[in-house]
């Protein structure tokens, strides 16, 4: 055991903080719409200013600069909405400044994993835990160059870094790459222009609590009104007073309806978006809410009723049930998807597994799941598996991130608690003490099946393997029970068995003849004997 690493404590995972549902604005008329643009592409471009001076400020930024900014927006729109563009900004520069410190230890890694590679002579084997050399000179050659490369970037990086320079697109980096590939994206270039210029649209207001219906700027109603406060250059096209415009379309929520309901009766806040989907030519509005904060209850009550362990692979999920002693119910169950395909369809197909298996975990009553904590981002580089481009592939492929977005706000909305465990040797250990024993004619366990129950008795707080150590070789008692499954108090099926017999418990037999005649027997103690037994003498130990 001295060369395994340290296996980090199994946790449960906290719920999800945040509530966002979503709604078609039907029915709206080309008065409705051209509002919609107006306002989007004045805001827009309020938003695409302020960003700009945002990444000017750099690391001088402070409170003087925020307010100085948001007074010069109050005065083309409006307090609320110079308030909401100044702080979609700061969002936005703050998600790039974390971008670029990931993209900064990406470097480190690879320069530090060139390096040792590097050092090693040609043709050294690798283990598991580091890679070996490099094959021929002309691969150490090409890799040397590469050193070189990502020094140069390593150290780019570092100074823009410490400069405070951010490198952000208004619209999305992919979409402005997509002008220059509309052949191979199907796109002409107005249509590219519509989509590009509705991504950079701003029609969004956060929530205020204590105004009416959580929200002033952008104002849905319990009917399903939407009315939009208009920015002072467009207020001449509004429709109703105070300079709103009610849109002719209603929305209701099918999916949280009353919960939303319930927030804007009591004029709590919620926060609204509206954006056009270029694709299909439709206007869409979602409302979103913070949930308070719920404390994480005890791992221990979790997983009272059992767990089930999933093991995550790159086309399925394979779970097994594990009662709360660790033992294994039942037949391993597995919920494919496919990973290929657009980002809407990979996201569709992993939300189609985790409703089976929040279904199915559900059906059979127990409270929580068991997952790994997976985190791919120092085995996916290509200067450790360099050579191994289907395996880069297979592991960049894994949604990780997403996958325990989803299944945590999906098991909450059910009751059920997430457990996360570590992944270290799971698969390993699995198929070494589960995989073999559980194999029958009938059950064809695999190697992902037997991690599962690795993972199920981790989230549980049991070892993996599934006896302790053997008792002394005298073969007594005094080294206590043999296995861990299950404490001396808990009976569980273990309990008195009923009589075999076919009538019920506490009936006297019948009269007459039994059904079963009683066997002769064949034991010396009951057999009769005419044989005079002799004790030897030699025999007695006295």
């Amino acid at each position: 055991m001295g060369g395994l690493r340290k296996l980090a404590a199994s946790f449960v995972v906290s719920g999800p903080c945040g509530v966002a549902v979503r709604d078609r604005l039907k029915h709206l008329t080309a008065q409705d719409e051209g509002v919609l643009r107006a306002v989007g592409a004045h805001q827009g471009a309020l938003a695409s200013r302020d960003l700009k001076a945002r990444c000017e400020d750099g690391l001088e930024h402070g409170a003087q600069t925020w307010a100085a900014r948001k007074r010069e927006l109050t005065g083309v729109s409006s307090s609320r909405i110079a308030g909401a563009i100044t702080k979609a900004t700061h969002d936005q520069w703050a998600l790039a400044r974390r971008c670029q410190a990931v993209h900064i230890q990406k470097l480190a890694a690879g320069i530090e994993m060139l390096r040792h590679r590097l050092s090693l002579p040609l043709g050294e084997k690798g283990t598991k835990r580091a890679a070996g050399g490099y094959r021929s000179k002309n691969e150490w050659f090409r890799k040397s160059r590469r050193l070189a490369m990502l020094e140069a970037r390593h150290a780019a990086a570092v100074a823009e870094w410490q400069a405070g320079g951010v490198r952000v697109v208004r619209g999305g980096k992919r979409l402005l790459n997509t002008r220059h590939h509309l052949t191979q994206a199907g796109l002409t270039e107005d249509e590219w222009r519509q989509r590009w210029e509705a991504e950079r649209w701003f029609i969004a207001a956060d929530g205020e609590s204590g105004k009416r219906f959580g929200n002033e700027t952008i104002r849905v109603t319990p009917d399903g009104e939407v009315s939009i406060k208009l920015p002072v250059p467009l207020a001449h096209l509004a429709n109703t007073r105070h300079g709103r415009y009610a849109l002719t379309a209603r929305i209701a929520f099918a999916h949280r309806g009353a919960e939303w309901a319930d927030r804007i009766e009591a004029n709590r806040a919620v926060a609204y978006r509206i954006h056009l989907d270029t694709e299909r030519g439709r206007w869409y509005l979602t409302a979103s809410w913070q949930r308070p904060a719920v404390q994480t209850i005890p791992l221990a009550a979790a997983c009272a009723r059992g767990v089930i362990g999933v093991d995550t692979n790159a086309d399925h999920f394979a779970a097994y049930r594990l009662d709360q002693h660790g033992n294994p119910v039942g037949d391993p169950h597995r919920f494919g998807y496919d990973l290929s395909g657009t980002a809407g369809h990979r996201d569709a197909e992993i939300r189609h597994a985790l409703t089976r298996l929040i279904n199915w975990a559900k059906r059979v009553g127990v409270g929580a799941i068991g997952i790994e904590d997976l985190d791919f981002t120092a085995e996916k580089t290509r200067e450790k598996h360099g050579g191994r481009k289907r395996f880069r592939q297979l592991i960049s492929g894994m949604p990780t991130g997403k996958l325990k977005a989803r299944l945590v706000s999906m098991a909450a909305e059910h009751g059920m608690a997430i457990v996360a465990v570590d992944p270290a040797y799971t698969s390993l250990w699995g198929a070494q003490h589960w995989q073999k024993p559980l194999t029958t004619p009938h059950r064809k366990m695999s190697r992902h099946d037997a991690a599962g129950i690795a993972i199920g008795r981790r989230a549980l707080g049991h070892r993996v393997r599934r006896r302790t150590a053997p008792p002394p070789h005298d073969r007594s008692d005094r080294a206590g029970h043999r296995t861990v499954q299950a404490g001396p108090g808990a009976r569980g099926c273990e309990g008195t068995r009923p009589p075999a017999t076919d009538r019920p418990p506490g009936e006297p037999p019948p009269s007459g003849k039994r059904k079963r005649e009683t066997s002769a027997s064949n034991t010396v103690r009951d057999a009769p004997s005419t044989q005079q037994w002799v004790q030897d003498s030699l025999m007695c130990t006295g």
